[in-house]
């Protein structure tokens, strides 16, 4: 079996040969599998036309439709840095529950932050359960980031904050 596959082999290395020279391949030749030799091993190489672009803070592959895969939600993209600030804030939250600490402020001095970026965060853990079930799962609307909810403080009632959540899908 393996002497089959040698034959194959170095039939393959021979046609790359004859064909190229060197058997090396240019990068200017458009096909859909090159062969190449290096080392005495053959190697195969396929091309697969991607872009990737930058969007916002991520990259997103491009296909070649020009499709992202993605619809106009960030469905199953996960927010790292909303994910992080919801991690702290319930930390902190338990901090403050707990005693351990009395304030937002003191939090801000133990942490080496200013009180305001502190008391921010903290707004995060009056969520709505399902909106941060949502961000948990990568599953928020594509604008809702923690930017957005520095700039932008939600109300504190939950059917007031599911309207404002829905109508970003809007």
């Amino acid at each position: 079996m393996l002497a089959g596959i040698d034959a194959v082999i170095t039939d393959a290395v021979a046609l790359v040969q004859s064909e190229h020279g060197s058997g090396q391949v240019s990068r200017g030749e458009q096909r859909d599998l090159d062969w190449f030799v290096d080392g005495g091993a053959v190697k195969l190489s396929t091309f697969i036309p991607l872009q990737i672009r930058k969007r916002g803070v991520r990259k997103v592959v491009i296909r070649p439709d020009g499709e992202s895969g993605s619809s106009t939600t960030a469905r199953g993209q996960f927010d790292s840095p909303m994910l992080v600030a919801l991690a702290r804030a319930f930390y902190w939250q338990q901090l403050l529950d707990e005693g351990v600490v009395a304030s937002g402020s003191e939090i801000a001095q133990r942490e080496g932050l200013h009180h305001s970026t502190v008391n921010e965060l903290l707004r995060l853990t009056l969520l709505e359960p399902t909106i941060i079930q949502a961000i948990l799962a990568g599953q928020q609307p594509r604008c809702m980031s923690l930017i957005w909810f520095q700039r932008n403080p939600l109300p504190l009632d939950w059917i007031e904050q599911r309207r404002v959540v829905d109508g970003f899908d809007a």
